[in-house]
């Protein structure tokens, strides 16, 4: 089966051909980094990161570039985010990027999602922004007035096919506050004058100012990844106004078609309402990561396909805590098992299913990266290598680490929740598995013989020594706390 991407633009199911064969471009909106990172981001973030971890995983050459909004963006007041934080602060604009910028990849190094080949600053670009700007107002897209420089919506025929808005449908003051300077309420700004008090501010061909939100990202994609590139993912909530810029702005500039998959994922919400800075209804980052692994933020952050919302709550992360536990507690009883296991033995067959259940994993990857039916395939095989481990029968070396580079491929390369780790080898931690594993047989014929004192006993005995028994349907598991 081959890949296939739901397309935002065209709202169809793909088949993904790179524009270069082995390559991937792709570009990722990036924070702007002015507040602390929160759950809403890491939930993006960590889809993202599975994405790009599976199309490496696939044999692709992947570009990956994330920006960084240090400028320009601005809110409904048509003040700039960084310049408002660092007012508030008392503190210079760029020791607030600065700042925030650390927090976040910080925080996402904690998460485990791999940084992007490229992480460039809006500031660090003015030149290639101001050189966009000029070909637009050159082909006669764009306009100047008393120093600021605006997009004319009306000049390109296309305008609204991402998001499906027809402009006429639209209303004065739904992109940005309505200027008396614009020819269109919908038209939006592409290099803004600055006002006397405004700190952030470059030299141009038609004032001291600073640019636009949405001309940036152009600006860097094409800087990186060419006038055509194949992947541009995001936020739904930037679907309108900064996507649908991006492309109209890009397109009309360059004569040349911008992403060719559009992919983008659903926000995070609070009882229904889409967690965010403005709202204050977050979750710092770090702080969920002080109640939790992170491998148990990305099992959340999974626990629905990339393009839809979830919805926050302790007994959602709880959740996604036990399914973890339970995938983790079968990849350290593999490990554990592995340093007395015999050479060979007679349970072979099982590597026909690994086999099934890493053909299965692809598949529903491959069908638009559904990482939830992901996940919940490696829970299946979790329970029949729990069913085979606590069998008693012998299980040979060759087959336990069959099953550890399963878990390590499948659950850890691509999806990022197992954590790397050798085989254990010493005879002291095989002795200590052995042991623990002598001591649930001897609690079941306890509880067989319904001698359940005897049974309570062995099992508060092992959790004072950091041990936790789990009775399932296919058998008791343990696991170290």
């Amino acid at each position: 089966m081959a890949l296939k991407i739901f397309n935002v633009l065209g709202r169809e199911k793909q088949e993904f051909t790179p524009l270069n064969p082995g390559f991937v471009n792709m570009y990722v909106c990036g924070p702007t980094t002015y507040d602390w990172s929160h759950l809403g981001h890491a939930k993006n973030y960590v889809n993202f990161d599975v994405i790009v971890r599976y199309l490496r995983f696939s044999g692709y050459n992947v570009l990956y570039v994330q920006n960084i909004t240090d400028v320009g963006h601005l809110l409904e007041t048509d003040e700039d985010r960084v310049i408002k934080a660092a007012r508030k602060l008392q503190v210079k604009p760029m020791q607030v990027v600065e700042e925030y910028t650390r927090y976040y990849f910080e925080d996402m190094d904690a998460l485990g999602v791999t940084r992007p080949d490229i992480s460039p600053r809006a500031s660090a670009h003015i030149p290639e922004q101001i050189k966009m700007i000029q070909t637009l107002i050159a082909k006669g897209h764009a306009y100047e007035v008393n120093g600021s420089v605006y997009f004319d919506v009306t000049s390109a025929a296309d305008y609204g096919k991402l998001s499906n808005r027809k402009l006429e449908k639209q209303e004065a003051g739904t992109r940005e506050v309505v200027r008396d300077d614009k020819r269109n309420p919908e038209d939006f700004a592409l290099w803004k004058k600055a006002e006397p008090e405004h700190i952030l501010r470059w030299d141009s061909p038609w004032s001291e100012g600073f640019p636009g939100w949405h001309i940036e990202c152009s600006a860097m994609a094409k800087k990186y990844l060419g006038d055509t590139f194949d992947i541009h993912g995001g936020g739904i909530d930037n679907l309108f106004p900064h996507n649908e810029s991006e492309v109209v702005q890009s397109e009309c500039a360059n004569d040349a078609p911008f992403a060719r998959y559009w992919m983008l994922g659903g926000s995070l919400t609070v009882d229904g309402v889409k967690m965010s800075k403005s709202l204050r209804n977050f979750v710092r980052a770090r702080d969920a990561l002080e109640k939790y692994r992170p491998q148990v933020i990305r099992m959340f952050a999974m626990s629905a396909h990339y393009a839809s919302p979830v919805d926050y709550s302790d007994a959602g992360m709880q959740a996604a805590q036990a399914g973890w536990e339970r995938l983790y507690g079968a990849v350290r009883l593999t490990r554990s098992m592995l340093g007395a296991a015999p050479a060979s033995d007679d349970s072979n067959s099982f590597r026909d299913r690994l086999a099934a259940a890493r053909a299965q994993f692809i598949e529903v990857m491959d069908d638009d990266f559904n990482m939830p039916k992901a996940v919940a395939v490696l829970q299946e095989l979790t329970r029949d290598v729990n069913t085979l481990l606590n069998s008693g029968q012998a299980v040979g070396r060759p087959v336990l680490e069959a099953i550890e580079s399963t878990y390590t491929d499948l659950g850890g390369t691509v999806l990022g929740i197992i954590p790397a780790g050798e085989a254990v080898t010493s005879g002291d931690s095989a002795r200590e598995a052995g042991l623990i594993q002598l001591l649930i047989e001897m609690r079941t014929a306890a509880r067989k013989a319904k001698n359940f004192s005897e049974s309570d006993r062995i099992r508060d005995e092992l959790a004072k020594l950091g041990v936790v028994l789990e009775d399932r349907a296919d058998g008791t598991i343990w696991r170290a706390t």
